[in-house]
């Protein structure tokens, strides 16, 4: 087992708590050698794009991939929208995400989950000069109560990433960091995002929950989206 696989297992082992049972999660390693994407779903490529960003879609491609073998369904093209979001196959609900040196993918049969949400990032601080456009002056206060800020601000820009893509399932809505505003419970690893805005079917104040965790060189936070009416 190379050192590469070993980190993405450890990085899965992470990860596979912070969902529920009945949603699969699958990894891919962009610095090997991922399986090569289905044609329907390279197509969806830029022909300019370089190595790097080839590397990172076929990553997360084979981690959709193999998330659904997991659900025991076929694998099946994963396609670009127009708004450069994926586009499921019927049926299924999911996530993707990728780092330089991680990509994962999470999926679940719809009815089951409604939407999920999945983000890495690498385990670095978030660079001072983007905390303004990031985070909101309450969070900014909260976290100039922490140990590590540069490290918290990072989690809290990776969970707007992962809430953000949950809702989006359901709204289609695009919005700035902004749009939401988080509440962290360091002790449980967990987080709310509130909307503060109106994104139907979403309301002001209501928030998309999800959880965090830190480790293996990565910050990496999920969303589930369970039971709305």
């Amino acid at each position: 087992m190379t050192d590469r696989h070993s980190r993405l297992t450890e990085r899965l082992a992470l990860v596979r708590p912070l969902f529920a049972a009945n949603v699969a999660l699958a990894g891919a390693d962009p610095l090997g050698t991922p399986a090569e994407p289905l044609a329907e779903e390279a197509a969806g490529l830029s022909p300019n794009a370089v190595k790097k960003r080839r590397n990172e879609f076929a990553a997360g491609r084979d981690a959709v991939h193999q998330a659904m073998r997991q659900l025991g369904v076929s694998p099946a093209p994963v396609q670009v929208g127009s708004d450069r979001a994926p586009v499921w196959p019927t049926g299924l609900v999911g996530s993707i995400t990728h780092t330089k040196s991680c990509a994962m993918a999470v999926l679940a049969r719809e009815g089951e989950v409604q939407a999920l949400g999945i983000d890495v990032e690498e385990d670095t601080p978030l660079k001072a000069e983007l905390l303004p456009a990031i985070c909101s002056e309450r969070e900014q206060a909260w976290l100039r109560r922490q140990d590590n800020p540069g490290q918290m601000a990072k989690v809290i820009f990776s969970a707007k990433e992962a809430a953000y893509k949950a809702q989006y399932t359901l709204s289609r809505a695009f919005y700035g960091f902004d749009g939401m505003e988080l509440e962290l419970d360091l002790a449980a690893s967990a987080y709310q995002a509130f909307f503060t805005a109106d994104r139907p079917p979403f309301l002001r104040g209501e928030a998309v929950g999800g959880r965090f965790a830190v480790g293996a060189g990565l910050i990496m936070t999920t969303a589930e989206i369970r039971g709305r009416g």
